[in-house]
């Protein structure tokens, strides 16, 4: 007898996606993480690495710099809503690799464009110390 572990948000985000099944398929989760917005609601996400990231559908993003020690510093809080999912996988690779992240934190439970945006806001600004260092190196470029 085998188990296969399906992970919820991302069934949930199966809605947006062309099918379940291709969804199933993706490179196995890694783990969960819960990010606080400045709201104090916090929020699943699922991570990746910057490499095995799947194609996703619309969602918001964190970008995350992981040290040997485990320590997560936030690079960039974004979302991605193009009706393409590969063009939103390029879109977070592009904006990691120039950021130096190695990881990818999505959250997949928002319902519709205007819930993504508030979600993305309430972390930015809980992530605020830790972005202003992404302001100052890109206008440095």
């Amino acid at each position: 007898m085998s188990a296969r572990v399906i992970e919820l948000s991302r069934v949930a985000a199966a809605k947006t996606c062309s099918s379940l099944d291709g969804l199933l398929q993706e490179p196995a989760v890694q783990q969960f993480q819960f990010w606080a917005g400045a709201s104090g609601r916090r929020y699943v996400h699922s991570v990746f690495s910057l490499i095995e990231c799947p194609e996703t559908p619309k969602a918001v993003y964190l970008l995350v710099r992981c040290d040997n020690n485990g320590r997560r510093t936030v690079l960039k809080v974004g979302r991605v809503e193009h009706e393409a999912e590969s063009l939103n996988l390029a879109e977070i690779r592009h904006r990691g690799a120039k950021l130096g992240a190695n990881q990818v934190h999505l959250h997949f439970l928002a319902k519709d464009e205007q819930e993504r945006r508030m979600i993305e806001l309430d972390l930015r600004v809980a992530h605020f110390s830790e972005l202003s260092a992404e302001r100052i190196s890109s206008s440095r470029h």
